[in-house]
This record gives structure tokens, C-alpha cells and sequence, in this order.
């Protein structure tokens, strides 16, 4: 990739933010937290849910488009072809690395999906962005589609649903997961690293940029949430509560087109707030606090799997478990994580992960 890419503060305070969301998040699912604790922290993690993973894989897509900027404005055929390769080999780690987390038990991985996102976008590079924009549309209603004539328990544990993947090492399993019916299928999670793609071709910085963002992100929420509920309301009468909140709840399981309205919108917003936050107050203490961390969202990521949850089992926390503590807990580690980051870069220039793939890519 081109070794000097555009450096907005924002994107990697939205990272860092998007990466304590994602742990908050698994520290929930694995430790069985729904529906144990306030309401009003159980309506939270509700909108937190599928939401930072999205931001996440949103700003992957941003992070391409300023990595390969001076060389589509170039329109160098050969120098783009080196940039995909770049990328391909970065892909390829990612999946290993994500592969790995899942032989040790971590079946909620998102790298090795990850992998696959990048490997895809770089076939994609140098469409216009408009072509792309419209091949993201015929992602999710695809995905909706499958979702409405196919069997999306297929492959799933009867007894644990979207826990278990009974045939994830067969090839036909594994690309079912993959594409269908995964924690993060390509239809239609790569919608987000493409639309992602898209905004980070546009300057970021742009007032205009930024306000056309936010006026686009908030109609995609209220559309999206509204529809949910009128859908929810007029047909329970008909398909009965719990099929009517499953089809149309705009939560990351199933990934519905409510959904991907909802969560590119909510995307789009926080986005756009953490943007001008840290554009009006630039040389804020805490930026420089948090983002080293936006830095090594991979190194934390990995992090959270083999420390957090070797502590959690240390400390006996590992099921059962109440919201409160996970909220103390992922807020702990997430300081932790700050804190080590800051430390970290004082001799480093990135990461420990960070460093080996950019060393093997």
C-alpha cells in the first residue's frame, strides 16, 4: 500500500470508540449477559449491538480509500495492480490470523470475514463511485432475498442458535457461513466496507461532505427504525410477536435491509459527530490519549480475545454473568488498552500485530 496515506484524527477516534463497542459487545455474548441487568442498560447494548461492528468494517473501507488515493488519482494501472497485491497479502493475514482465533473457541471472529472484505474491494477500486454505491443496494436486497426464501438455521446448533456452527470445517459449511448465513456473510456485510470505500473517496474534511453525511445518515435511521416499527405493530396479529420481531427488528441477526438502513445510518451520524468534534478541538488531551489505540484496533482486537477472556476465566466471570460487570469490565480493558497504546508508540510507530502484517505484506 502506498506508505504515506491521509491522516484524519477523526477515523482513528472513531476506531478506537467502534473497538470498545465491538468488546462490550462479545464480552456480552459469551458471557450469556441478555436481558440481565437495568432496562436501560439492556436498551443500550440493544444499540450498541451490530452497530460498532459495522462502524468498524465502515471505516476499513475509508481506510483503503486514503491508503490508494494518490494512486487512483494517478490512474496508474501498474502501481494499482502493486496496491491490490498489497492488499491480498494483507487479506490473506487477516484470515489466518482470524482462523487461528476461531481453532482456539472464538466462533464470533470478524478477521477472517475481514480478510475476505479486503481481498473482494480491491476488484472494486476502480469502479466509479457511483457503480459502486449501486452494487452495495443489489448486495443487501440479494441478502434479503436469500433471507426470505432460504433456511438461515442451516448449519446452526438446533439447541444453539447463532452460537454454534455444526459444519464450519466442511467446505460447503464454510462457504455457506461465509456468504449466507455467518455472523458477518458477505451478503450483506460487505456493503459496509464498500460504502465505506465509497465516503473516503470524498474529501472528509469537507464541511459540505460532512453535512451531506449526516443529512443522508439520519434519514437512513429514521426510515429504517420506523419501518421496523410499524412492520413489527401491523403484522404480529398475523405472524405472531416473535416472527414479526425476528423478521423485521433492526438488529445484526438476521442482517435485514431495516438493518443495513439502520446501522449505515447510525454509522454515517457518529461519524460525522466524532469528525467535527475532533476537527473544533484538534489539539484536545484526550485525542492524543485515544488515538494510538485507533491504531492498534488490531492488536486490541486479538487482545480482547486471549487476555479478556483468559481474565474472565481466571476470574470466574465467564458465564452467568450481569451487565453492570461487563460494562466495568470492557471499560477497564479498554483503558487498559488506551493506556498501553500510548506507551506503546512512545518507541514504536505501530502496533505489535500491526507491525507483523505490514512486515509480511
Amino acid at each position: 500500500m502506498s506508505k504515506v496515506a491521509e491522516r484524519i484524527i477523526g477515523i482513528d477516534v472513531a476506531r478506537s470508540l467502534a473497538m470498545f463497542g465491538m468488546l462490550l459487545i462479545n464480552y456480552s455474548v459469551i458471557t450469556g449477559v441478555e436481558g440481565k441487568g437495568p432496562s436501560w442498560l439492556i436498551k443500550l447494548t440493544s444499540l450498541i449491538e451490530g452497530r460498532a461492528s459495522a462502524l468498524f468494517v465502515l471505516l476499513a473501507g475509508i481506510g483503503i480509500a486514503l491508503m490508494t488515493k494518490r494512486t487512483r488519482e494517478s490512474s496508474n494501472k501498474e502501481q494499482l495492480q502493486k496496491e491490490r497485491i498489497s492488499i491480498w497479502k494483507r487479506a490473506l493475514l487477516l484470515f489466518v490470523l482470524g482462523m487461528g482465533l476461531y481453532v482456539i473457541g472464538w466462533t464470533g471472529d470478524i478477521l477472517h470475514y475481514y480478510g475476505f472484505y479486503l481481498f473482494f474491494l480491491t476488484f472494486f477500486i476502480g469502479f466509479k463511485k457511483r457503480t459502486n454505491i449501486i452494487i452495495a443496494g443489489v448486495l443487501i436486497l440479494v441478502a434479503q432475498a436469500i433471507q426470505l426464501t432460504y433456511d438461515m438455521f442451516t448449519g446452526w446448533q438446533p439447541n444453539a442458535l447463532f452460537m454454534k456452527y455444526v459444519d464450519f470445517w466442511s467446505i460447503s459449511g464454510f462457504t455457506r457461513n461465509l456468504f449466507i448465513n455467518g455472523y458477518h456473510p458477505i451478503f450483506p456485510w460487505f456493503a459496509f466496507i464498500l460504502i465505506g470505500f465509497v465516503i473516503g473517496c470524498y474529501s472528509l474534511k469537507d464541511g459540505r461532505i460532512q453535512r451531506n453525511l449526516l443529512a443522508i445518515g439520519f434519514t437512513s435511521l429514521v426510515i429504517a427504525e420506523s419501518a421496523s416499527v410499524v412492520l413489527i405493530k401491523q403484522l404480529t396479529p398475523v405472524l405472531t410477536s416473535e416472527v414479526a420481531q425476528f423478521l423485521y427488528k433492526t438488529g445484526p441477526i438476521l442482517p435485514s435491509v431495516l438493518y443495513m438502513l439502520s446501522a449505515i445510518g447510525s454509522s454515517f451520524i457518529i461519524l460525522v459527530i466524532i469528525l467535527k468534534v475532533t476537527e473544533k478541538a484538534q489539539s484536545f488531551w484526550l485525542w492524543k490519549v485515544i488515538i494510538p489505540s485507533g491504531q492498534m484496533t488490531l492488536t486490541h482486537y486479538i487482545g480482547h480475545i486471549v487476555i479478556g477472556l483468559s481474565i474472565l476465566y481466571i476470574l470466574g466471570r465467564i458465564e452467568n454473568q450481569q451487565l453492570p460487570f461487563i460494562y466495568i469490565f470492557s471499560a477497564g480493558f479498554y483503558i487498559g488498552s488506551v493506556i498501553f497504546s500510548v506507551l506503546w508508540k512512545l518507541k514504536f510507530d505501530r502496533g505489535p500485530i500491526e507491525w507483523l502484517v505490514r512486515k509480511l505484506s
